[in-house]
């Protein structure tokens, strides 16, 4: 259950022959998103459990899933890409079924995350299903 945004990395990915691209190809999708305003980047918008400082603002407009974020990291901003790839324009309802790990295995980035990054990604996830399950 993956969006076209989504679908559209993975085909990327594919495209990509060595992880070395495909890193700098998360990073580029980071420095793709437009930064997030400092009034946003408070206590009650960061993610814990993050190495880095992540902040995620969601919306929820007509029971439709969005957010933005943020980080101090630049690989990191890159993994906010594929994450909002993956859930923005979800209906709320829906975004708890969407298995992320199973997505995001896909592009094969628990192979090559540190376990500090792959903490922070899963904290990402989960913030995001808290915040969906609370609407």
């Amino acid at each position: 259950m993956a969006t076209p945004a989504f679908e559209e990395i993975v085909e990327d990915f594919e495209f990509l022959d060595d992880w070395e691209d495909r890193y700098r190809h998360v990073i580029d999708l980071g420095k793709a998103m437009d930064p997030l305003e400092d009034a946003f980047k408070v206590p009650a918008t960061k993610v814990d459990g993050c190495a880095s400082q992540v902040w995620l603002v969601p919306t929820m407009d007509g029971g439709t899933f969005r957010f933005r974020g943020d980080s101090d990291a630049m690989i990191v901003r890159g993994l906010i890409a594929v994450l909002g790839a993956l859930y923005n324009e979800v209906p709320v309802k829906e975004v708890g079924a969407v298995d992320a790990a199973a997505e995001l295995g896909r592009l094969g980035l628990n192979d090559h995350l540190s376990a500090q990054r792959s903490n922070g990604l899963r904290a990402m996830v989960e913030r995001i299903r808290e915040t969906a399950a609370a609407a």
